[in-house]
């Protein structure tokens, strides 16, 4: 039977004490992690977050009754014990913080019993995650988990100290809000007050941002939640977390600024981890074509080469084909993998279609200097020699190619670096390299709506020496945009907004946008700006992403609470559910889906 507390008070969290304690009494708490009886004398690993502390319970210290509580202790019981800290009597134990001391009880009360756990609290646990997102409540008492969610609120902590000193004020934005759907889809709320009309959650707090600029607020920011309904993948969930910013009369150079102090702060202090400033800046352009991806990861090489001016008159069809179509042609060179078995290039092969590619193409060459390869018949030695020779390629070399549009090539090499350098083993898991990726296109042709489409959104400012492009040729106009990669993800983006009316008008204008639908959808804004608006310009972390990065998790799941699943529900409130129909007549909705 539980027992109360009255009477009791904590003295320390249970990895809080240490060998300079010994000779206190005190009363730790927390959860049974292991309990050992050797018959006369209990050992108890007693948990909590902070970790784990040694108690020692033996009858002639605690007394029968407490002894016998001590033998009752299983799993997961909630206990308080008192007692006086000795040095460990055993061996020490390197790898507790407290392997050093043990706690010899005089007293124990079980707060709260428990049932045997479904699985075992333990840390790095193998437990298939669909059962620990039930018992989500078990799981975040695992050790690693703890770790991140403390990590995470440090984080959280040094952001909010690092800019209220840097003169931003935090400002909540609402989260009941107008859907202007252009980007990813909106999570709907219907009013009762309104019948037929629905709220959107918000997808980020941009438009209001904005108009806190417009109310002379200067500098703001919030860690703000925001939802999109769109599928998930291991870094993205229906709601997440951002720390987001905009700033008055500033520009690009003054956004990165505050940026790269705040991110090296916030490693400093978080991980004791120094990010040597500046961070490098790259062009979009200058990404794709050496990484083949707008967020590389600049820890190892392995770099894309184009080899489209050496190929474009061989008799190798694939390649002749892809340049004649205003494709291209290009390669990595993986070092050292000249005699890759067949089996593994095939497995490459089929991961690049799966990227979009028709196929790969490979040149190996042996360590005797020969060629090995799936288009030698087609080519010249000389030509052969020419290719190797443009990708550095030496004896015991493989050279992977794709022949594509740029885009798809791109795409294809970006992942298959990515995935190499995994499997050899090149990547340093304790190395951070950031670095900002900036001049991205402002616009992109989307097949799908036979329009262009923004590729940040609709309000990033164009360069000035582009303005002119936008009559005659908007693809190749510039963005005022940026973007903070970590190890190969983009943790945070941004941009400088458009503050003239006759720019945004000329913006919405591109995107296929009549003026009517404009001012339906954000006439709130375009009417704000025709009462004076500061230049301005922001940028939004991705907070659950930089955790995860910071904490060497692979899913922000890790980071997360209480995370959802894949289908963007949670296996362990059941949501969403259904709901009573005097719920829904209050709303005036009806479901349609079928079997209801």
């Amino acid at each position: 039977m539980a027992e109360s507390m009255k009477g009791l008070h904590r003295s320390y969290r249970c990895a809080e004490v240490n060998s300079k304690n010994i000779g206190e009494t005190v009363t730790v708490m927390g959860w049974v992690a292991k309990s050992r009886n050797k018959g006369g004398i209990v050992f108890v690993d007693l948990r909590d977050r902070s970790g784990i502390l040694q108690i020692i319970f033996e009858e002639k210290d605690c007394g029968a009754e407490n002894f016998a509580k001590a033998e009752k202790l299983k799993s997961e019981f909630v206990v308080a014990v008192t007692g006086v800290i000795e040095a460990r009597s055993g061996a020490v134990n390197p790898n507790l913080a407290t392997g050093e001391i043990e706690v010899r009880a005089s007293a124990c009360r079980i707060l709260s019993e428990a049932l045997t756990p479904p699985f075992p609290v333990e840390e790095n646990s193998k437990t298939k995650e669909e059962l620990r997102l039930k018992y989500r409540y078990l799981d975040l008492r695992r050790p690693d988990l703890q770790r991140n969610l403390m990590l995470r609120s440090k984080v959280s902590n040094v952001t909010r100290q690092f800019l209220s000193e840097e003169g931003f004020l935090e400002i909540e934005t609402p989260i009941l809000q107008k859907s202007t759907p252009e980007g990813a889809r909106d999570y709907l709320v219907p009013s009762r007050v309104h019948p037929g009309h629905f709220y959107a959650l918000p997808q980020s707090p941009q438009l209001f941002k904005q108009l806190l600029m417009c109310s002379g607020c200067d500098r703001y920011f919030q860690i703000a939640k925001c939802f999109r309904d769109e599928d998930l993948r291991a870094d993205r969930q229906p709601e997440f977390t951002q720390i987001d910013m905009e700033l008055s009369f500033v520009d690009v150079d003054d956004v990165i600024d505050v940026n790269e102090r705040l991110m090296q702060r916030v490693f400093k202090e978080c991980l004791d981890v120094d990010i040597e400033l500046p961070i490098p800046r790259m062009s979009w352009q200058e990404a794709m074509d050496r990484f083949g991806s707008d967020k590389p990861d600049i820890r190892f090489g392995m770099e894309l080469t184009d080899v489209s001016d050496i190929v474009k008159d061989c008799g190798f069809g694939v390649f002749t084909g892809a340049i004649a179509d205003g494709g291209s042609v290009r390669g990595i060179n993986v070092k050292g993998q000249g005699e890759m078995p067949r089996k593994k290039i095939d497995a490459l092969v089929d991961m690049a279609k799966g990227s979009g590619a028709k196929g790969l193409a490979y040149l190996a060459i042996l360590p005797d200097g020969t060629y090995k390869s799936s288009f030698a018949k087609f080519m010249t030695e000389d030509e052969l020699s020419a290719i190797a020779g443009k990708m550095n390629g030496e004896p015991g070399d493989l050279l992977l190619f794709a022949a594509d549009k740029n885009k798809i090539v791109w795409n294809v090499l970006g992942q298959l670096r990515t995935e190499l350098a995994e499997q050899l083993g090149l990547i340093d898991k304790k190395d951070f390299k950031f670095l900002w990726v900036v001049d991205f296109p402002m616009l992109e042709w989307s097949d799908e709506e036979e329009r262009y489409v923004a590729m940040h959104h609709p309000f990033t400012m164009p360069r000035e020496e582009d303005m002119d492009k936008l009559d005659t040729a908007p693809g190749e106009v510039l963005a005022k945009a940026y973007d903070i990669v970590l190890n190969g993800c983009e943790v945070g983006g941004g941009s400088v907004r458009i503050h003239q009316d006759d720019v945004q008008e000329k913006i919405f204008e591109v995107l296929g946008f009549t003026k009517e639908q404009a001012n339906d959808r954000f006439g709130f804004l375009l009417t704000a700006f025709k009462y004076g608006v500061p230049p301005h310009a922001g940028l939004a972390y991705g907070l659950d992403r930089l955790v995860m990065l910071m904490a060497g998790m692979d899913s922000i799941r890790d980071v997360i609470a209480f995370p959802k699943v894949k289908d963007a529900s949670c296996l362990m409130t059941n949501a969403p559910d259904l709901v009573d129909e005097k719920q829904l007549d209050e709303l005036f909705l009806k479901s349609t889906a079928e079997g209801e």
